[in-house]
C-alpha cells in the first residue's frame, strides 16, 4: 500500500502545529508543509509586542528550532504560493512547480490586512503589520524615538503598536472612527479603559473619525482625517482589521462565507480538506454558533484539532476563544466573545483605577466573556462560566472576596 501523504498549504503556527501533532501521534506518510514566506514558522504575538519592542530576539517566534522539520521528515517549502488546488485529481498545484498528490489537504492560509484605500495609500512610510519582515521594518522606523507616528485603528494591533511607539518615545497619534477604542470587540465601557491609559501615557487619541488620505512627496508627511484635520506624521501604522485567505479555498469550490466554513472537527465541505487557524470559520460545539477567531490560541489549538480529525480521529472542536495584550503596565487576558450585540451589560470586580480588575460581560444574566487585568490565574475559572451558561449571582460575580470558583 503505498504511503498517503498529507499537504498543508501555509506554514503558519496552525500548520507547523498540525505537522507537529501528525508525528506525535505516529503518522507515518509524508508530510509537506507549504508557505509563501521564506521565514520558517513562527508565532504572530512577538510582533506587536516583545519583538517590536526589542525584548525578545527574532529567534524566540519560530515555532520550531531550524534543524526539526528535517528531524521529523517534514518537507519544509518555504517561499512557495498554491496557486490551485484539483480537487477531482487531489493535488495542489504550486506557482512554477509539478503538482503534489494528498490524500488529506490542510488550509492553514491565515489573514491578510485590510488596506486603506485613500489618496496617498501608497507613499513610503506607512505600514501594515503582519509578518516577521512587517515588524523589522517598523521596529526600525519607531526604535529611535523622536518621530511623529499616527495609527489608523485603534484595535488590538493599533493599540499595541501604539504603545510599543510611546514606550520608544515617539509622538503618537491614534485616529478611529468608532467612539471608543476596541469599540467592536469590546463595547464602549471597557474601551473607555484602554482610552484612559493611552491617554495617561501621552498618546492623542481622535475618536468618532477616519482616515481621509496621505499627504506626502513620496514620503508620507501627513494624515488627513474625515474631518478635515491635517496630522503632521513620519511614520504611519494601519491596523483596521484582516480579512481571511480564502481565494484558495474559493477557488477550488469549498463552502466559504467570511472565512472556510468547517465543522466541529475542521472539515470542510470536501472530506478531505480541512481548515484550521484565522481562515477558519468553525461550527463551534460549545458556543452553539459559528465562529471565525483570528487569535493566537485559536491556531495553537486548532491546527492540532485538524491534524487529529485528519487521521480519523473523533474530534470536536469546542475551546473557549482566548487573547491576551500587553500595553504598557497593562497587562491582560481575555476569554469568550464580548462584541456589542453579543451581550447586555458589562460588570467589574476588583479596582478598575488601578487597572487591577476583571470585567465580565453578561447576556441573560449569563457570563459570555470576561476579561482578566493585572489579575492572574483566574482565566480558567473564566472560561468554566462561560461553558456552564447559566445565570449567575451578579453580587457574588463582582465580590471579590468570593473565588470565582465558587461564583
Amino acid at each position: 500500500m503505498p504511503e498517503e501523504t498529507f499537504v498543508i498549504v501555509g506554514a503558519s503556527l496552525a500548520g507547523a502545529k498540525a505537522a507537529e501533532t501528525l508525528r506525535e501521534e505516529g503518522f507515518g506518510g509524508r508530510v509537506v508543509l507549504m508557505g509563501e514566506e521564506i521565514e520558517r514558522p513562527y508565532e504572530r504575538p512577538p510582533l506587536s509586542k516583545g519583538f517590536l519592542l526589542g525584548q525578545e530576539p527574532r529567534d524566540k517566534a519560530h515555532v520550531h528550532p531550524a534543524d526539526w522539520y528535517d528531524k521529523h521528515d517534514v518537507e519544509l517549502r518555504l517561499g512557495t504560493t498554491v496557486a490551485r488546488i484539483d480537487r477531482s485529481a487531489k493535488q495542489v498545484w504550486p506557482t512554477g512547480g509539478e503538482p503534489i498528490a494528498y490524500d488529506r489537504l490542510l488550509l492553514a492560509t491565515g489573514a491578510s490586512p485590510r488596506r486603506l484605500d485613500v489618496p496617498g495609500s501608497k507613499l513610503q512610510g506607512i505600514h501594515y503589520l503582519r509578518s516577521m519582515a512587517d515588524a523589522a521594518r517598523l521596529r526600525e522606523a519607531i526604535a529611535h524615538g523622536g518621530r511623529r507616528v499616527v495609527v489608523a485603528g485603534a484595535g488590538w494591533i493599533g493599540l499595541e503598536t501604539a504603545a510599543a511607539a510611546r514606550t520608544y518615545r515617539n509622538d503618537v497619534t491614534v485616529i478611529e472612527p468608532e467612539p471608543t477604542p476596541l469599540h467592536r470587540v469590546v463595547g464602549p465601557e471597557v474601551g473607555e479603559i484602554f482610552a484612559g491609559l493611552h491617554r495617561a501615557h501621552g498618546v492623542d487619541l481622535r475618536l468618532d473619525q477616519g482616515v481621509a488620505g496621505f499627504w506626502g512627496a513620496g514620503q508620507v508627511s501627513a494624515v488627513v482625517t474625515s474631518g478635515g484635520a491635517e496630522i503632521p506624521a513620519d511614520v504611519v501604522i494601519v491596523g483596521i482589521g484582516v480579512r481571511p485567505n480564502t481565494a484558495l479555498a474559493e477557488a477550488a469550490g469549498l463552502e466559504v462565507s467570511d472565512g472556510v466554513l468547517v465543522d466541529a472537527s475542521m472539515r470542510t465541505s470536501d472530506p478531505d480538506i480541512f481548515a484550521a487557524g484565522d481562515v477558519a470559520a468553525v461550527s463551534h460545539p460549545a458556543l452553539g454558533r459559528r465562529v471565525r477567531v483570528e487569535h493566537w490560541a485559536n491556531a495553537l489549538d486548532g491546527g492540532p484539532a485538524a491534524a487529529r480529525a485528519m487521521l480519523g480521529q473523533d474530534v470536536s472542536f469546542d475551546k473557549i476563544p482566548y487573547f491576551f495584550s500587553d500595553q504598557y503596565e497593562l497587562g491582560m487576558e481575555m476569554a469568550g466573545l464580548s462584541a456589542p450585540g453579543e451581550y447586555d451589560e458589562v460588570v467589574f470586580r476588583g479596582d478598575r483605577d488601578e487597572l487591577e480588575f476583571v470585567a465580565f460581560w453578561l447576556s441573560g444574566g449569563r457570563v459570555v466573556a470576561g476579561m482578566n487585568v493585572n489579575i492572574w490565574d483566574v482565566t480558567d475559572d473564566i472560561q468554566a462560566l462561560i461553558r456552564a451558561g447559566r445565570q449567575v449571582d451578579r453580587d457574588r460575580l463582582t465580590d471579590a472576596k468570593i473565588p470565582l470558583s465558587e461564583v
